[in-house]
């Protein structure tokens, strides 16, 4: 257009973000993308960095908010921060001045330009982070500058051992407790984010110290009551929050499980000891005297045999194998000393049995400890994205130590119902671990629940689920039957197709996550009902289906090149760390499209959802689908359709070649001929 000072311009997204146009995204530009002449970045930057500055009020909050708009964009934020404007903010946010509206945009502000990791987050002042604590701590400050100021916080914790000391220091449990008691949401997601942020930045110690403290506040008791059960539905962020609670608090037993036993440790001895005294107390309670040191050495091998001890003679060889460690051991005790009943019952039932049909309970304790830390992934790092945590883990104190006094009763139930000798150990708990995993899937609220669950579900349920599943194996493997499979797949693999399409229409919210931390920034994609264009955009949090023309950005589906997964993924490549999270690997996936350089990257809420989005883009690229849920609801519809298809052969047996055709007849007189029809 000739403009005069050229450089002084530049063109935007009208919609959307906003984003300036550059050399850098130039190429990024799709058809019937609006956008507008305006000022450039270093021009906006240069004019806001003076607004922010003026003494009239006005002027000051009005660029303070459009600061906090545009400083989601990477160039603005550039030329902003090369203005030293960060300093103008810390200043604004050091002196205290301001507060309401005017405070809020300046801490939105902040976030977002550090959000871009151009500034080291070790470069603030101690004023600047004592200002931010204040309002954390303050009672009288509004609620969406306590959630601007516990985000910053927990930004701030994981980037050095320094700040994490001082956020530590400076913000107290009790202080986030208070925060986490709130009606307000989104306050009290703030707040548990910064809670999970210090326990995960913490040392072992400083970490099994912070859950000491938590536990005798009864946060468990008050999460279960007020935010698992609370009349609002819990969203992902939350669940997520809650999941790595969880999985820390399970992790303090990493420590046991992989100690082995110290035959020399007196106190570890006393434990084992204990054990023995509280199962055969009447027998133990003869004087030193009475019997010889050599009797009395027989008599305590004897008793650790009837426990169930491999090693009789010296029990502390069995607790050698880490893991399960001295974990197994301490089980046991809780078990003896909390429910000494039931631990009276299990030995001396087993006592009165035959050798070979006694349920030894040491050995079924060292191997049950060893499935329920398998089970619940104890030592195990936390995973970025998961939010599978156990209602129940939260209603009950001393969570793992319960379950196990509820699993190791079912074992010795299971060994009757088995009538199981010694040979058969493996087998009987290859069926518990069943049992536990089968209940524990179907979400348990209390242990409670779970004991009810676990113990209906007896053997021959288990047999009778086992025997189901066997049958629909057994049913379709004759061989007409397998030729109808292949028959009737074209169909239903076009059916899936079909639903995949239809879940790409209907879209997916996805998050982004850096490389720093878990995201709380939401975009939406979805596919146009023509199956022509991908729509995609930011969205707020809490919109659940943003309609299509709310997407700003587009890619049409005939620009798409291929799609790639996994490690294939730039945005997976692009994390330095070796130890890349597996549970991000196995959720990415990316769309290479116009000329390779540009990809469009995802990571799906869930593997569910990373079945169906890679399976449909395949149907779009006319490619296979290549997903293991594919399979799995291939499988499902062709049970189904074979047997719809079989009903009226019930009971009756598919001979595996077909019937011989029968000779024609030597002639074919009994035909009627219609040539001679009746006049």
């Amino acid at each position: 257009w000739s403009l005069p000072n050229a450089e002084r311009y530049a063109l935007q997204y009208a919609d959307g973000r906003q984003t300036y146009i550059t050399e850098s995204n130039r190429r990024d530009i799709k058809n019937g993308s609006i956008l507008r002449l305006t000022t450039s970045p270093d021009q906006e930057a240069e004019r806001l960095y003076i607004g922010i500055q003026s003494k009239n009020v006005d002027v000051k909050t009005d660029s303070l908010k459009k600061l906090a708009s545009l400083s989601q964009d990477v160039t603005f934020a550039q030329e902003f921060i090369s203005r030293n404007g960060l300093k103008q903010i810390y200043s604004i946010v050091e002196e205290g001045n301001d507060a309401g509206e005017m405070l809020a945009h300046t801490l939105k502000a902040f976030t977002e330009l550090m959000e871009h990791d151009f500034v080291s987050w070790e470069n603030l002042s101690t004023v600047f982070i004592k200002k931010i604590v204040s309002y954390v701590n303050m009672n009288a400050v509004d609620a969406s500058i306590q959630q601007l100021s516990l985000s910053i916080l927990e930004n701030m914790v994981p980037t050095s051992h320094l700040l994490f000391e001082v956020v530590k220091k400076e913000v107290t449990l009790d202080r986030l407790l208070t925060h986490l008691q709130v009606t307000n949401a989104q306050l009290q997601l703030k707040a548990m984010a910064l809670l999970i942020a210090l326990l995960l930045s913490a040392t072992e110690a400083e970490r099994r110290d912070m859950m000491d403290y938590l536990r005798e506040k009864n946060i468990r008791q008050f999460i279960h009551k007020n935010i698992i059960h609370s009349s609002e539905p819990l969203g992902d962020e939350m669940a997520h929050y809650l999941y790595v609670l969880q999985s820390v608090s399970l992790n303090l037993c990493e420590h046991r499980m992989k100690m082995s036993m110290d035959p020399y440790s007196q106190e570890q001895r006393d434990l084992l000891q204990s054990l023995r005294q509280t199962a055969f107390e009447s027998e133990s309670d003869v004087p030193a005297g009475t019997f010889s040191t050599e009797r009395r050495r027989s008599l305590c091998a004897k008793e650790f045999r009837k426990l169930g001890f491999v090693n009789n003679s010296n029990p502390a060889e069995d607790l050698r194998r880490a893991p399960p460690g001295l974990l197994a051991l301490d089980n046991m005790v809780y078990f003896s000393r909390n429910t000494p009943n039931a631990y009276s019952r299990f030995i001396l039932e087993n006592s009165s049995r035959e050798d070979k049909h006694e349920c030894p309970f040491a050995r079924s304790s060292i191997q049950l400890t060893l499935i329920l830390c398998e089970i619940l992934h104890i030592g195990e790092p936390c995973s970025e994205t998961a939010q599978a945590f156990y209602p129940m883990f939260f209603g009950q104190d001393h969570f793992f130590e319960e379950l196990f006094c509820i699993c190791i009763q079912l074992v010795n139930k299971t060994w009757k119902e088995m009538r199981a000798t010694q040979e058969d150990f493996d087998k009987v708990m290859q069926v518990v671990r069943e049992q536990i995993t089968r209940t524990l899937s179907l979400k348990p609220t209390s242990l409670e629940l779970f004991k009810t669950r676990v113990n209906a579900l007896n053997y021959s349920e288990i047999l009778k689920l086992r025997q189901t599943e066997r049958l629909h194996q057994e049913e379709t493997l004759a061989v007409p039957v397998l030729a109808l499979r292949e028959k009737l797949k074209p169909e239903l693999l076009e059916l899936i197709r079909q639903q995949r399409l239809l879940h790409l229409c209907e879209g997916t919210l996805f998050r982004k996550i850096s490389s720093r931390r878990r995201q709380d920034k939401l975009w939406y994609c979805r596919l146009s009902p023509n199956h022509k264009v991908l729509h995609y955009g930011d969205v707020e949090e809490g919109v659940q289906s943003p309609p299509i023309e709310s997407l700003s950005e587009k890619i049409p589906v005939a620009d798409m090149k291929m799609l790639l997964v996994g490690k294939e993924c730039p945005h997976t490549k692009e994390k330095s760390s070796g130890k890349q999270n597996k549970d991000v690997l196995e959720l990415a996936f990316s769309i290479v499209h116009d000329v390779e350089e540009y990809c469009l990257n995802f990571i799906a809420p869930t593997r569910y959802e990373f079945c169906l989005w890679t399976d449909g883009l395949n149907v779009l690229l006319g490619r296979e689908m290549t997903s293991e849920r594919t399979q799995t609801d291939l499988d499902v519809l062709l049970s189904m359709e074979l047997k719809l298809r079989l009903l009226d052969l019930e009971n009756i047996s598919i001979p595996d070649d077909p019937p011989p055709i029968p000779k024609p007849p030597s002639n074919l007189n009994f035909c009627y001929d219609f040539s001679h029809a009746e006049q």
